[in-house]
C-alpha cells in the first residue's frame, strides 16, 4: 500500500506554506472623507439647514479646516489643546503641527477666533455697567486667555455706558512700571467722568497681590485729584473667576 502524501508536510520541497495569522488580520479602517459622508451629515450642509447654533464645536472647527478629513482633524485639534480656549491660545507654529493644519488654515483659525472675541466686545460696548460682574464679563473672554499681563481701563459716561476700552500697559502691573497719568490720559481726552481698571493674571489665580493693592491706592488717589472716579479695580483670572478689589475693600477708602 502506497503511503498517502500530505499536502502540509513541512519538510517536503513541494509543501504548501500555511498562511500566517497575520494574513487574516483586518487592516485598520480608514476614516471617511467628507465626500464619503452622507450629505445630511456634512458640517457645511448641517449649518445651512439647521444654523450654526446647532453645530458642535468640532463641526464648526471642521468647516474652518475644510480638508477631506476635517471632522477627524478637528477632533484631534481639540484633543491636542484640551478645548477651544486652548486652541485660541495656541501659537500659530503649534497649530501648524496638527494634522490638516497648514499655514493658511492656522491663520484662518486665528482670524475666526479673534473675530469672535471682537464681536463679544462690540456687543457689550453699548451696555451699561451696573456691577463688577458686568465689567469683568465684558473683557473676560479675551483677557482670561492672554499670556502676558494687560492693564486696561473701561471709560464710562455719566450713565455708566461704555465709551472705550483702551489698553494702558502690557507687562507686569506694578508700582515701578505704571505711570498713573497714563491710566487717566484717555479718560481726560474723552472727558469721561469715571473709569474701571482691569488687569489679568496669566497664572489663572485672580487673587490680588500686594502690588495690585498699592497700584489701586495710587490710581484712586490720582482720580480724586483729577475729579475722575475710579469705580473699581478688577483682576481677571481663568475659568470665569475674577476679584473686585473694591468689594474686598482693598485700595479703596
Amino acid at each position: 500500500m502506497k503511503q498517502q502524501l500530505s499536502f502540509w508536510k513541512e519538510d517536503s520541497a513541494q509543501a504548501v506554506e500555511r498562511p500566517s495569522a497575520q494574513t487574516y488580520q483586518k487592516s485598520p479602517r480608514k476614516p471617511l472623507t467628507i465626500k464619503e459622508l452622507p450629505e445630511t451629515e456634512r458640517p457645511v450642509n448641517r449649518l445651512h439647514h439647521y444654523g450654526a447654533n446647532a453645530l458642535s464645536t468640532t463641526e464648526l472647527l471642521a468647516i474652518l479646516l475644510g480638508n477631506p478629513h476635517q471632522l477627524q482633524d478637528a477632533s484631534a485639534l481639540l484633543a491636542a489643546f484640551e478645548n477651544l480656549v486652548g486652541v485660541a491660545q495656541a501659537p500659530v507654529a503649534e497649530l501648524q503641527r496638527q494634522p490638516g493644519v497648514g499655514t493658511t488654515t492656522a491663520a484662518r483659525l486665528k482670524a475666526a477666533l479673534e473675530l469672535g472675541m471682537r464681536l463679544t466686545l462690540e456687543r457689550n460696548h453699548a451696555d451699561r455697567i451696573r456691577s463688577p460682574a458686568d465689567a469683568a464679563n465684558l473683557l473676560m473672554p479675551e483677557m482670561s486667555m492672554l499670556e502676558q499681563e494687560h492693564l486696561r481701563t473701561i471709560l464710562l459716561d455719566t450713565k455708566n455706558h461704555v465709551v472705550a476700552i483702551p489698553t494702558i500697559y502690557v507687562g507686569s502691573v506694578n508700582t515701578t512700571m505704571i505711570r498713573v497719568a497714563e491710566v487717566f490720559r484717555e479718560a481726560i481726552r474723552r472727558n469721561c467722568p469715571a473709569i474701571i481698571v482691569l488687569h489679568n493674571h496669566p497664572s489663572g489665580d485672580p487673587n490680588p497681590s500686594p502690588e495690585d493693592v498699592m497700584v489701586t491706592k495710587q490710581i484712586v488717589e490720582a482720580g480724586k485729584l483729577l475729579d475722575i472716579d475710579c469705580l473699581d479695580h478688577i483682576v481677571i483670572g481663568k475659568g470665569g473667576r475674577f476679584v473686585s478689589l473694591k468689594e474686598r475693600g482693598l485700595g479703596f477708602q
